[in-house]
């Protein structure tokens, strides 16, 4: 009995050691598979509030503003207008931003779109696909996106006017 229940012991802590080294490789080579600054952003499909399909690669060879959104998100609401002001002053400097609802239904999004006058592209992520290719946690979350693809920064938490001015001239100013 006794030999059998150090066997145990044993077994679960080789097991327990196993999935240290994993959590450690994880973190410290990155196989998480979510996006970091540096890398190529990944790719999207979805449906705008334009009733196309929108992809990121359609927005290749512009700066590129991904902001991921919910009307339930206070602080999401509250950047709304800095990124509206943000899109009228950089999009004739070839500058996209995109605004990605999470798991709202069409007309919550579209009442909120009308009342609050968003111009910019508009896309939905009802089943949260591209919530889980981006890797986004907390929101809002803001990816800035060089022409070439690249992602140049990710912002958590809100963004005002004046962070956010100097974010995109960066991505504007970045090769």
């Amino acid at each position: 009995m006794g030999k059998s229940k150090k066997s145990v012991q044993v077994v679960i802590l080789l097991a327990i050691v196993l999935i240290g080294i994993y959590a450690v490789a994880t973190v410290v080579f990155g196989s998480d598979g979510v996006p970091k600054e540096g890398e190529r952003a990944p790719d999207f499909q979805l449906l705008g509030m334009d009733g196309e399909v929108h992809t990121m690669s359609q927005y290749d060879g512009k700066a590129r503003v991904i902001n991921f959104w919910g009307t339930y998100c206070p602080p999401c609401v509250r950047e709304m207008p800095a990124l509206q002001a943000q899109w009228e002053k950089w999009r004739s400097q070839g500058v996209e931003i995109i605004g990605i609802n999470v798991g709202e239904n069409n007309m919550t999004v579209e009442n909120f779109v009308a009342k609050t006058g968003v111009e910019f592209p508009i896309l939905r992520d009802p089943k949260r696909e591209a919530v889980k290719t981006f890797g986004v946690g907390p929101m809002p979350t803001t990816f800035f996106v060089t022409a070439s693809g690249k992602i140049n920064h990710i912002r958590i938490g809100e963004l005002d006017l004046s962070t956010l001015d100097k974010q995109i001239e960066q991505l504007v100013n970045a090769k």
